[in-house]
């Protein structure tokens, strides 16, 4: 029997045969349990709650099952029934797992585990809830795992492990300016994420003690190698897409890029440093160090400079896969030994291998047990696993032990171009140097030689630099004004292009808007056809994957010859660097040599070139120079006034021609003044034109006074424009005849201004210029103006006073008249109405009659109050001298007064009309309003100058609430009235059909549309008609003359 089993296990035709009598449905799901069985127990062995580092050989049995199964499927069902949240630690060795399958796992490791997002979101906020311990690192740790998979999803490209070629990195921004930018952006999230848990990692560990030797201290360490190979790719290729970015944007736009990268550069610097220093990191890991200072992006030549930081893992002691092995052979329980291979090869001597020609096999003819036939498949099948595994394994190793070769071949490859490049650098300067001193030894010779002469040189030098110096300041005086004038038409330019720049860049966003939409468009269709192609890939790996298993074999046989060579070509070029590294300090040594010998020379020749600065055949040449030069700056500072003087009367021209522009500009129609103002700009004009005679007789005797003409001349430019504009809004608001000669003699007076302008242009025809035309206009203005003042400003004394009894008594007759017709109103109403329509006409009659009642009593207060002022503010002045004095209280009065009297006539119209059937209740609604509006005004004016405590003041409030309260019931009586009137007319449908009904509906729709827009429109109309009525209000009344007075 043991021969049987022996030749079974050693015969390969047998398995086919067992297989197909057993069937393969059985062998894949055994496959499969085991399979999930061992993951399982690897999964619980690396993730558990001991305060230890995780194994190696552990998490690499998780890496080569995603590898399996081509994703994280079995992973998640087993992390799924662990307690994470419940213990610390267990949460802790876990994302420490995770980090390495993202990392080394399949690449469907971050597709699988996105559906897990949402509970590691939850699990990072809950344990953010500890301030200390693995709590705080676990939440820090689950944010990176995160913004790690939200990474990767975003930008596919990326494998797990971070490592992209340059042209790759090129290929994942699709060579968009646009996508560099955010992917700058993402990768400065991802590195400081790394950052926050470097330092989070540090801060929780006593640094003071050797925590890298301890479990507990190892098993907080031990997340950061995976951390640390990150960083690396994230700094390389962060550098490199900012080279991109600094060629294709301006700096400024990149400011905050380059600021965010020095604050990671820094602390990524003092981490890989402090990290190199552990005892834990020095036997695992070869860490990096980065430069002293950050790369210089301003400076394009800077990134062939730049080199890549490499970490190197060293190769590890243990084989992985004999851990493998043995981790699957404690798994399998068989009951079939191994037969020791000495017995097996004498057998396969004697009787052959081949099971289907074997005389001795008894297979057939014994009847061997089901049981033993399904141990053996079950035997073979743990076998070829496990080779599988094995081979990949081997795969695996081989490829990270290249990859650390070459990264290694790198290194040393950077440090030689950086040590040639050292070596170049230190004999130019060598040579620098030597020409150096050369042409001191030179100097020195020359400053001996003119040392003699330079005393005598030096005073007639610091004669000439006296004269120079106040030349100089003349000059500046006249430079500083010449630049203010420029400065003043350098702001009117920019307001220009400030407009157009915002036009531009309003049209550049929208473009951009655009290309973005299409780039989006472009970009989806291009990932859909990459999913298919990939799809397409994945089939063809299939096909060829047996293929790729005997191959491998004889791969793995010329990687290790490769890896000879490797190592061989890394001793020749350690024996460079060390040839090189001999041959810096020779250099280094002659340079120090060179530089004390440097130092000795410049210390000897200190004092000589201090005193030797100006040779003595310079110092001639300068003198002769100044010379020359005072000449020049003469007729130079001539030139300048000349030229000053020239820029100011150009400034006043531009100023005076932009005026007459705008009183022919369609916009400035809505623009108004005062004659007021209009006669204050003409006074102010006038006395600068005086200035301006007096300051051009001045210049014309002493050209030297130059400042005094320019200030005047660009002063009068200003005052003359600002009547021009000022005479043309006023124009707007006085009659069309008045209206016309106005703007006539407006620009006449510009036509003047620039004539006068021109002949003071000319050098020869100054003296000649006259002023008398331009006064002339001026006066013709201010004239104008005089005339168009209100005509309130005019009246007499004994006028104004007579004016404010005329108007009190007018408004008094004018109530009086309106209470007795309607009175008459209502007796004729009584006489011709019946029925609702007469109680209708009685109540809102009758109504009107209280309310002139009310405002016969408050116009009675109002006189009597008025005296009251009149008597007590006169003193010994008559009460006409009083009015006359107060010239503005009174023309409130008068104005109150008016308007209550035009409110009342207003009013009993309507009612005569209401009462008639032919007007309208809102008609008479508004008239009560404005009776309410004007009684109001009337008793502000008449209380403004009144004593609080005066009773005819109390008596004249209590009258003005009765107006209010005989107003409401107007305005109660007639919305009453209106709707019993309305009521009358009842809505009866009943003989309407449903088609007419709807169509009702419709047409009663469309008018509550039509009378909702006409609604809206009435609205503005009613604002329009308010602001112009207090635009004429305030004009009449001389409100925008009081408000520039007091300006």
């Amino acid at each position: 029997m043991d021969r049987v089993k022996s030749s079974m296990q050693q015969v390969p035709n047998a398995i086919p045969k067992v297989i197909r009598r057993t069937g393969g449905a059985s062998s894949l799901e055994l496959e499969k349990e085991n399979f999930e069985r061992g993951q399982a127990v690897s999964i619980n062995k690396a993730i558990n709650t001991q305060e230890v580092a995780v194994k190696e050989k552990h998490a690499r049995t998780c890496i080569l099952g995603t590898h399996h199964e081509k994703g994280a499927h079995t992973f998640w069902a087993a992390v799924n029934r662990l307690p994470l949240s419940s213990n610390a630690v267990l949460c802790w060795k876990f994302c420490h797992v995770f980090h390495k399958l993202l990392r080394d796992g399949h690449p469907n490791v971050i597709k699988d585990s996105m559906r897990n997002k949402a509970d590691l979101t939850d699990m990072s906020r809950m344990w953010g809830h500890l301030s200390e311990g693995y709590g705080k690192l676990c939440s820090i740790y689950l944010k990176l795992l995160i913004t790690k998979m939200e990474f990767h999803i975003k930008n596919p490209r990326f494998p797990g492990n971070l490592q992209m070629s340059n042209r790759q990195l090129d290929e994942a921004g699709e060579n968009d300016v646009n996508n560099f930018f955010q992917l700058t952006v993402e990768m400065f999230d991802y590195l400081e994420c790394e950052l926050n848990l470097f330092l989070g990692v540090f801060s929780s560990l006593d640094m003071s003690r050797s925590v890298s030797v301890t479990a507990a201290g190892q098993c907080r360490l031990a997340p950061l190698i995976q951390v640390i190979l990150d960083s690396s790719h994230l700094y390389d290729y962060t550098v490199k897409l900012l080279f991109k970015l600094h060629s294709c944007l301006p700096a400024d736009t990149l400011q905050g890029h380059r600021d965010r990268f020095q604050e990671q550069f820094k602390k990524l610097k003092s981490l890989f440093y402090r990290s190199s220093n552990l005892q834990y990191f020095k036997r695992l890991i070869q860490i990096p160090q980065l430069p002293e200072n950050p790369p210089n992006f301003l400076r394009a030549s800077a990134l062939s400079e730049h080199i890549s930081p490499v970490v190197v893992i060293p190769a590890e002691s243990s084989s992985p896969e004999s851990e493998h092995v043995v981790e699957t052979d404690d798994l399998v329980d068989t009951d079939i030994p191994a037969l020791p291979a000495a017995v097996e090869t004498k057998f396969d001597d004697l009787f052959g291998t081949s099971a289907a020609i074997d005389p001795f096999n008894f297979n057939s003819q014994n009847g061997m047990r089901k049981d033993d036939k399904d141990r053996l498949i079950e035997q073979l099948t743990r076998e070829i696993q496990a080779l599988k595994e094995e081979l990949e394994s081997f795969r695996l190793e081989s490829g990270r032990l290249c990859q650390a070769l070459r990264g290694r071949v790198s290194e040393l490859e950077a440090e030689l171009a950086e040590q040639s490049h050292l070596r170049l650098q230190a004999v130019g300067e060598s040579e620098f140097l030597k020409a150096e001193l050369d042409d001191l030894r030179r100097v020195r010779e020359d400053t001996e030689k003119e040392q003699r002469s330079l005393t005598e040189i030096e005073r007639k030098a610091q004669a000439n630099e006296q004269r120079y110096t106040k030349l100089k300041e003349k000059y500046t005086e006249l430079v500083q004004s010449h630049a203010d004038l420029l400065r003043k038409n350098a702001e009117v330019t920019r307001q220009m292009t400030v407009a157009r720049a915002a036009q531009d860049e309003v049209e550049a966003v929208r473009k951009e808007m655009q290309e973005k939409v299409k780039a989006a468009h472009e970009a989806a269709d291009r990932q859909e056809r990459e999913q298919v192609d990939q799809l397409q890939e994945l089939q063809r790996e299939l096909v060829s994957s047996r293929a790729e298993l005997d191959s491998l074999k004889t791969s793995m046989a010329s990687s290790q010859q490769s890896t000879e060579v490797l190592g061989t070509q890394l001793s020749a070029l350690e024996s460079e660097k060390a040839e090189l590294v001999q041959t810096l300090s020779k250099v280094e040594a002659e340079l120090a040599a060179r530089g004390e010998e440097l130092e000795r020379v410049q210390s000897s020749l200190a004092t000589e070139r201090e005193s030797g600065v100006k040779t003595a055949e310079a110092l001639q040449n300068q003198l002769n120079e100044k010379e020359s030069r005072e000449q020049a700056l003469e007729s130079q500072l001539v030139a300048a006034r000349w030229s000053s003087l020239q820029g100011a009367v150009d400034e006043a021209e531009k100023i005076i021609k932009d005026s007459l522009a705008q009183i022919d500009d369609p916009a400035h129609i809505s623009c108004t003044s005062s004659a007021d103002y209009l006669a204050s700009r003409c006074q102010a004009s006038l006395d600068c034109v005086g200035r301006l005679h007096s300051a051009r007789d001045a210049f014309l005797a002493d050209n030297t006074g130059v400042s005094e003409l320019v200030r005047v001349v660009t002063q009068c430019g200003h005052l003359v424009g600002d009547t021009i504009v000022q005479g043309s809004a006023t124009s707007h608001m006085v009659p069309v005849e008045q209206a016309d000669a106005l703007s006539e003699s407006v620009k006449l007076c510009g036509a003047e201004a620039l004539s006068l302008l021109g002949h003071m242009k000319q050098q020869d025809g100054l003296a000649a210029v006259d002023d008398g035309k331009l006064r002339a206009a001026l006066e013709a203005i201010l004239a104008t103006a005089e005339k168009l003042r209100p005509r309130g400003l005019e009246l007499q004394q004994g006028e104004l006073g007579d004016l404010v009894e005329q108007e009190m008594a007018a408004t008094s007759a004018a109530v009086e008249s309106a209470a007795a017709r309607i009175e008459e109103m209502l007796n004729k109403s009584r006489a011709v109405d019946t029925g609702i329509k007469m109680e209708v006409n009685e109540r809102i009659l009758g109504s009107c009659t209280e309310l002139m009642q009310a405002i016969k009593e408050l116009i009675l207060s109002s006189k009597d109050l008025q005296r009251d002022i009149v008597e007590s503010g006169r003193g010994a002045a008559t009460m006409k001298e009083f009015y006359a004095k107060n010239s503005r209280w009174t023309e409130g009065l008068i104005s109150a007064s008016k308007a209550v009297g035009w409110g009342a006539t207003v009013m009993v119209d309507a009612a005569d009309l209401v009462v008639q059937g032919k007007g309208k209740f809102e008609e008479l609604m508004v008239c009560s309003h404005e009776i309410a509006a004007s009684t109001a005004q009337l008793v502000a004016a008449s209380k403004v100058k009144a004593d609080k405590d005066s009773s005819n003041l109390h008596r004249l409030q209590q009258a003005s609430r009765g107006v209010t309260q005989a107003t409401a019931a107007v305005v109660a009586s007639t919305k009453s009235g209106k709707s019993q009137i309305e009521e009358t007319d009842t809505m009866d449908f009943s003989s309407m059909t449903l088609t007419q009904i709807k169509r009702q509906e419709m047409d009663a729709q469309v008018l509550v549309l039509e009378l909702e827009t006409r609604l809206q429109k009435e609205r503005e109309r009613l604002g329009e008609l308010r602001k112009k009525h207090y635009e004429l209000a305030g004009v009449a009344e001389g409100w925008g003359e009081e408000e520039e007075g007091t300006g």
